[in-house]
Order: C-alpha cells, then sequence, then structure tokens
C-alpha cells in the first residue's frame, strides 16, 4: 500500500491523544513541557523529515498522550511544518485539541478556531501571555468568549505556570466549537456537493470541502488515497465552476469570510484601551528593527557582548581556570598519579604528553571553551527573552532579498549562532526547496555557532577593532557572494516575509540562568567527547609519524598560501570535528604569541568558512541527502582556503598593520 494511504495506528490501550496546536511562539512547547515533564519522545513524522514530539500526561489524574505539533497560521498548508500539523488533525478523528493562542493577537489565534470547528474537533482554548495583553491595555472577556464559541477557555502565563492547573479539568469539558461562517448561497452550495462526494465516515467533511474549494494542492495524495478519479474529477469541477463565478481566488473570498466572523467576535469580547504611556518603549522597538537607525543599537549590543566575552570569559574566566585550576591543581596532579601506576611512556604521554587527552582535551573543553561559551551563552540568552532577534531579522531583511532569500531565512541563521546542527534542522519552517537549500549552504559556510564565536572574541579581544570589522566584512562579503552565485544555479522562487515582532521585554534572570545551564548541560555532553575524540586522533597522528608527514604535505597551502606556522595543520583538521575546538587550538597559539594580528584575522576567516562541523554535516545529509552535503561540503572547502589564502597576500601586499 501507498505510504499515503496508511492510518494513523490508534494509540495504544485507547489512550487518549492530544495535540498541541497554534501560531508559532505562542508559548506551545512551555505547555507542553509542563504537561510532560520529562518523559519525552521525538520522532519524523511519516514521509516527513518533520520531527513531532510526543510525551505522557496525568493531566486530571488519567493518562494522556500529548502531541506538540509544529506552529501554523493556517490549516491550508505553506510549508512542510503546516502540512504535518494539518495532517495530524485529519488523520485521527478522535484527537482532541489544546489550541494555544498569544491573547495579544486574539484575531489570528481565531481564524484557526473556526476552522477546528469545520474539522468537528473538539477544542480546549488557551489565551496566553496574559501579562503581556495586560501591559498593552488588552482585556478579554473569557466568560464571554466560551459563551460564545462554547468551549473552555482558559486564561495563563505559561512561562510563570499561571493558569496551567486547569487544564486537566476543563479537558474533560472540550467540545467542539459552535461558530460557522456563512459564505454565500454559491459557496455553500459547492460545499454541500463536495461533502456529499467525500467518503461517508469521514468527520470534518465541511473541512475538507472548504480546503479543497480554497485551492489546497496538499490535499491530492489524500483524495486518490480514498476517493476514486471520477469522484476527485466531479470535485475539481465543482471548484472550477465556483472560482469562474468570483473574480477574486475562492481562498481568498473564503478567508476574507472567516475574518469577517472572528471581527464580530472580537467585537463582543475584545478591548484594548488607547494608553499614553509606553511611547519610549514603542519608540525604541521602532528603531530597533529600522534598517539604518538600528544600527548603532546593534553595533551597542555587539560591543557589549564582545567586552562581557572578551574580557570577563576570555580574559579572567580562562586565566583562572587554565592557569590556576589546571595548570596549578588539576594537570599536575593527574601527571603524578599517571606517572606513579604507570610507568610506561607511550601510556603517560596519552594522558599528559603534548596531545594528551587529559593535558590537552579537557583542558581545551573546560578551560578555555567552557568559560567564553559560557559568557556567550548568558548573553544570548538575553538577546533571545529581550525579543531583539527578531527584530535584527526584520533589519536584514532586505540584505537577504539579494541573495533570493526572505527575512524569514534569518530566523535559521540566527539559531545557527547558537548551533548551527540544529539550525539546518528548522530550515524546515521555509516554504521553498529553494530557501532550504541555500540557508543550509550558508550555514555551513559562514555562520559561526556560540561556541566558535565565543573563542573568536577572545581572540580578537586582544587586536584593535578593525580587526573584528575586517573579519565580518570577509565573512558577510563572502556568504552574499556565494549566496548571489547559489541563487542563481538553484532553481525555485523566493518566498514572501512575514514574521510576528515580539513585544521588547525586560529578560528574566532565573529563564536565562536556566537556559544558560541547559546549553551548557549540551556543551558537556557533545562537546567535550569530540575534543577527547579529536585529541585522541592528534595523538595517533603523532605516535604514527602521520601528522609531521600530514603538516608538511599540507605546507604549500596552510604556510605557502594561508601564511600560518605549520602547526596550524592540525588546528583545521580539529575544526572539522568541530570548529570550536579547531578555534580553540588557535586561540591557544594565539596567546602564546605564535600568531601575529594577521594570521589571527585570516586564520579565523579560515575556520570561520571551512567545512561544517562533523555534527552539522550528517545532518545535512539527514535533511538534503549525501549528494547535496558532499557538494557542499566540496564547495566550501576550498572557498575557504581561497578567501583566506587572498585575505592573507592581499593585507601583505598593501603593508596593512592591524
Amino acid at each position: 500500500m501507498d505510504k499515503c494511504c496508511k492510518k494513523q495506528s490508534a494509540t495504544p490501550e485507547l489512550i487518549p491523544k492530544i495535540a498541541l496546536v497554534g501560531n508559532p511562539n505562542v508559548g506551545k512547547s512551555v505547555i507542553f513541557g509542563w504537561l510532560t515533564g520529562q518523559y519525552v519522545t521525538v520522532s519524523n513524522y511519516p514521509g516527513t523529515t518533520v520531527e513531532v514530539a510526543q510525551g505522557n500526561s496525568k493531566l486530571g489524574g488519567r493518562r494522556r498522550v500529548i502531541v506538540d505539533t509544529p506552529g501554523i497560521n493556517n490549516l491550508i498548508p505553506m510549508s512542510e511544518d503546516e502540512r504535518v500539523t494539518r495532517d495530524i488533525l485529519l488523520d485521527d478523528e478522535d484527537l482532541q485539541v489544546i489550541q494555544v493562542c498569544d491573547a495579544k493577537n486574539l484575531r489570528r489565534g481565531l481564524m484557526i478556531t473556526l476552522q477546528f470547528a469545520e474539522m468537528e474537533k473538539p477544542v480546549v482554548l488557551v489565551l496566553n501571555m496574559a501579562d503581556e495583553a495586560k501591559e498593552r491595555g488588552i482585556t478579554i472577556d473569557h466568560h464571554g468568549l466560551a459563551q460564545l464559541l462554547k468551549i473552555p477557555v482558559l486564561s495563563t502565563i505559561a512561562t510563570r505556570r499561571k493558569g496551567l492547573d486547569g487544564l486537566g479539568k476543563v479537558l474533560e469539558e472540550s467540545c467542539t466549537p459552535q461558530v460557522r461562517p456563512f459564505y454565500n448561497p454559491e459557496i455553500e452550495e459547492g460545499v454541500t456537493a463536495i461533502e456529499g462526494l467525500l467518503p461517508e465516515k469521514q468527520k470534518g467533511k465541511r473541512a475538507l470541502a472548504l480546503m479543497l474549494l480554497a485551492g489546497d494542492e496538499s490535499l491530492q495524495d489524500w483524495l486518490h488515497c480514498r476517493l476514486n478519479e471520477q469522484v476527485i474529477l466531479k470535485i475539481e469541477e465543482i471548484s472550477r465552476r465556483l472560482q469562474s463565478q468570483h473574480q477574486e481566488l475562492l481562498g481568498f473570498f473564503i478567508n476574507q469570510k472567516r475574518l469577517n466572523a472572528v471581527d464580530r467576535i472580537l467585537e463582543e469580547v475584545f478591548h484594548k484601551e488607547k494608553r499614553s504611556g509606553g511611547m519610549a518603549a514603542r519608540a525604541l522597538s521602532n528603531v530597533t528593527t529600522h534598517p539604518i537607525g538600528g544600527v548603532p543599537i546593534l553595533l551597542l549590543v555587539l560591543y557589549a557582548i564582545y567586552k562581557w566575552v572578551g574580557d570577563f570569559g576570555a580574559g579572567i574566566g580562562v586565566d583562572f581556570l587554565l592557569n590556576v585550576v589546571f595548570g596549578k591543581a588539576i594537570n599536575p596532579a593527574v601527571t603524578w598519579v599517571v606517572e606513579y601506576l604507570f610507568p610506561w611512556q607511550f601510556i603517560q604521554e596519552f594522558f599528559v604528553g603534548p596531545f594528551g587527552v587529559v593535558t590537552m582535551g579537557l583542558t581545551y573543553a573546560i578551560a578555555i571553551v567552557l568559560p567564553i561559551v559560557g559568557t556567550f551563552f548568558f548573553a544570548f540568552g538575553l538577546l533571545e527573552d529581550s525579543g531583539y532577534l527578531p527584530r535584527l531579522a526584520v533589519m536584514v531583511n532586505r540584505i537577504f532579498r539579494v541573495m533570493g532569500l526572505s527575512g524569514k531565512a534569518v530566523l535559521p541563521m540566527v539559531l545557527g549562532l547558537g548551533c548551527d546542527t540544529m539550525a539546518t534542522l528548522t530550515t524546515r519552517v521555509l516554504e521553498t526547496k529553494k530557501e532550504r537549500i541555500l540557508v543550509t549552504l550558508l550555514l555551513a559556510l559562514g555562520v559561526p555557532c556560540s561556541a566558535q564565536i565565543g573563542v573568536m572574541v577572545g581572540m580578537f579581544a586582544g587586536l584593535p577593532v578593525k580587526a573584528i570589522v575586517l573579519w565580518a566584512f570577509v565573512v558577510m562579503g563572502s556568504m552574499i557572494f556565494a549566496g548571489l552565485l547559489a541563487s542563481k544555479l538553484i532553481p525555485g522562487e523566493k518566498a514572501d516575509f512575514i514574521l510576528e515582532i515580539p513585544p521588547l521585554r525586560i529578560p528574566t534572570l532565573g529563564n536565562i540562568l536556566i537556559k544558560t545551564l541547559a546549553r551548557l548541560e549540551w556543551f558537556l555532553k557533545e562537546a567535550v567527547p569530540l575534543f577527547l575524540l579529536g585529541t585522541f586522533f592528534l595523538f595517533a597522528l603523532d605516535r604514527l609519524g602521520l601528522l609531521k608527514a600530514l603538516q608538511n604535505t599540507a605546507a604549500p597551502i596552510v604556510v605557502g598560501f594561508l601564511g600560518l606556522p605549520a602547526k596550524a595543520t592540525q588546528t583545521l583538521l580539529l575544526g572539522f570535528l568541530r570548529r570550536d575546538y579547531g578555534a580553540a587550538g588557535l586561540f591557544v597559539m594565539a596567546k602564546a604569541g605564535e600568531l601575529d594580528s594577521i594570521q589571527i584575522v585570516v586564520s579565523l576567516v579560515t575556520i570561520t568558512l571551512f567545512v561544517p562541523c562533523l555534527a552539522n554535516f550528517f545532518m545535512i545529509i539527514k535533511e538534503r541527502g549525501l549528494g547535496q552535503a558532499l557538494a557542499m561540503a566540496g564547495f566550501i572547502f576550498p572557498f575557504a582556503l581561497i578567501v583566506g589564502g587572498g585575505l592573507n597576500f592581499l593585507l601583505r601586499f598593501l603593508g596593512v598593520n592591524l
């Protein structure tokens, strides 16, 4: 049987299943975490690469399976994520829904509620971010809204766990929203006609009929699995006939009728005060998204991060851990123990030699990288919680349009500043295949992850600002050039840019600390083993005499072309295992005075543009396929060397002094 015809298997033992559904960025994941705790499984939805999280909950003393669906703006999908959510709702006819809505944007949320009514889904409506709505002078009559829709309505502040306790009780009271927009007699007749052609036992026939009339092409597989060709042709004929009677697209007409129905509800339950206060906050919010006015703020933010990470993390933090903790305590103690227990030189060098797993692997990971990435994680958390990152996306939208991308592509790019591997996964939210390929390439090429940025900021701390500007100019210029080239070669159209800008908030210290600690835990679990593996790799190469041979072989490129010491070869090798490991090797060389200012800039440009780390490479294979992954690596590797070598020759030729 074709995979499109496979019906989703029922939950074992008839355990009730509940889907968390809502627009993007409304707090679904926070509520999902509260409902499920730690026992969560994540797997690809059948036939797609979209991951869906499931977990068990015992709301109201009864076991339930909670499904955290990808965020949607409409049940007529514009991306693979939205299609997965729509299919989950269609495939499980007995599914209950917890719809999470941003209380500030009730109009947008109720558009989906109306579609749930047409799908005949029992719904509990959760109006989240009630605190932010109140700050904006928004008042919602929850009881009135519940009476109009005939469903339970809760007001919550998920980040503070307020209002969530009532979910267990109201789930037992969930029912189908009793609201039904009337489109016009012709549309209603068409809906009735299509409903009569759909499978007899199918629930939510009205919703399916309206989706088909609106031109939802993604339902073709669903139709061909359940209906014969003659019936499908009848449905298409009904759609064509109705479309011929309307000047505008049926999908637009249907959407407008739903908006009118939503607006009538809002007139009764939604009130917003006109406030004279908050002018300063609104002015600041507007300035941060301005393509010119936002630049000084961006530079100020970058300078603050530079001083925080460079002076405190790479300065005080690294000096203390490297020179005091490891230099005077751990490494001498481990050396004494190893020499006492193991009289063999081979074992001694394995643990505490030049490429020892303790003296190099653990020292790099804990003493050098950890304090730098820890301070950067903290700064990144501040930017996240303040609401500044989406504003950065708006600012650079124009630059991205030049490369055939929408500003929405900035979101995976910004996430790449945290982790390129996870950012590659989020390219699924982009609407076109062309954008997904292009952003994956740019992430692998020139977006340094947080750990790598932290180490690089530490290296730049001893250089003038013009060195950082030069590095940023070369990397950004290389990305724009590569993006322009790739956008010409990769077929497809660019998508529109639609992004909700959250309000600027004062970050909560507790949330930032939790995020920072979670990211540090992730770093220790993922990075430290790779640091140890990389150290063992270098140790093996050194013992076999291959490291020296490799350095000699690479000398024409590393020494002659890039102008770096032969020792830098090993840092480039380690950069493939983890970019921050390679950057840490350069950091050690710079602190030891083995790199001049030009060599520091050239080496950082090269390793920023270098092939993606091993984990990211495997993620690219998973998302884009082995062929595209190899093609990207085959382009990035020589491109990075050419840019780095060209920069070296240009700076030396011009006699630039950094």
